[in-house]
C-alpha cells in the first residue's frame, strides 16, 4: 500500500492522538479521588448505622425517663392528697392507714426518685455518645464531599482533554486515504498500536532493536510505500531519524 511521507507522518499524530486519549480513559478509571471514596464507603455506611442506633437508644430512654417522671408525678399527687386528708381527718382508725400508705408513697417515691436519677446519668452518657457518632458521621461526610468535588472537577477536566484530542483527530483523519486509515485501525485493533516511529534501528512499537535484514528491506523500499513492524505489525513510519540501512 501507497501512502506519501507526509500521509505517513500523519499516522504518528494519530497515534499519539490514541496512545494521549488510552492515557485519559486509564485515568478516568483510576482516579485516585474515586478509588478513596470506595474505600470510605463502608466506613460511611457504618458510620450512619451507629448514628441510626444511638438516636433510637437515646430517644428510647427519653421515652423511659418521661415514664418514670409521669410514675414519681403521680406518686407526689397521692403523697399530697393523702396529706390533706391526714391533716382533715379525725378518725384514729383513718388516721393510722393514711399514715402507713403515706409511708409506702414516700417509699415508693424514693425509689423512683434514684431510677430518674439513674437513667438521667445513662441519658447523659448516651447523649455524649450520640454527640461523637455525630461529629464522626459528619467528619466522614465532610471528607467524602472534599473527594466528590475534586473528582467531579478532575472528570470535568478529563473530558475537556478528550473534547480536544478528539477534534485533533478528527483533524488528522481528514488528512488521511481511507484505505490508509483502515490499515492503521486494523493494525491498532490487533496489536494495540497503529503506527510507531523507526528511531535509530529501533522500533518504537515494542522498542526492540530489528536486525540489519529487516533495515535493509525497510531502507530499500520507497518513501511512498507503507512498511510493516516485523515485531509487532503496526505500521513503522521512517522518518529523519531512521537508520538507513
Amino acid at each position: 500500500m501507497k501512502a506519501s511521507p507526509n500521509a505517513q507522518l500523519q499516522l504518528l499524530e494519530l497515534a499519539r492522538l490514541d496512545a494521549q486519549r488510552a492515557r485519559l480513559e486509564h485515568t478516568a478509571k483510576n482516579l485516585p479521588e474515586q478509588h478513596h471514596l470506595l474505600q470510605l464507603k463502608d466506613e460511611r455506611s457504618t458510620r450512619r448505622a451507629e448514628l441510626v442506633r444511638l438516636t433510637g437508644v437515646v430517644e428510647d430512654s427519653e421515652a423511659e425517663l418521661r415514664r418514670q417522671q409521669s410514675d414519681v408525678e403521680l406518686v407526689e399527687q397521692r403523697l399530697k392528697r393523702d396529706e390533706a386528708r391526714l391533716a382533715a381527718s379525725t378518725s384514729v382508725t383513718d388516721v393510722q392507714g393514711l399514715e402507713r400508705e403515706i409511708a409506702t408513697l414516700k417509699k415508693r417515691r424514693s425509689d423512683l426518685e434514684d431510677i430518674e436519677l439513674e437513667l438521667m446519668a445513662r441519658l447523659e452518657r448516651e447523649r455524649a455518645e450520640l454527640t461523637d457518632a455525630r461529629e464522626q458521621r459528619n467528619a466522614v461526610e465532610q471528607q467524602a464531599d472534599e473527594l466528590t468535588e475534586l473528582r467531579d472537577r478532575a472528570v470535568e477536566h478529563l473530558q475537556q482533554e478528550a473534547k480536544t484530542n478528539a477534534l485533533a483527530r478528527r483533524e488528522v483523519l481528514k488528512q488521511l486515504p481511507q484505505d490508509v486509515i483502515e490499515l492503521y485501525e486494523s493494525c491498532r485493533g490487533r496489536g494495540g498500536v497503529g503506527a510507531a516511529e523507526l528511531v535509530g534501528a529501533v522500533t518504537m512499537a515494542t522498542g526492540v532493536t530489528l536486525d540489519h535484514a529487516d533495515l535493509t528491506r525497510i531502507a530499500a523500499a520507497p518513501a511512498d510505500d507503507i512498511v510493516m513492524c516485523p515485531d509487532s505489525g503496526a505500521i513503522l513510519v521512517r522518518t529523519e531519524r531512521s537508520a538507513r540501512s
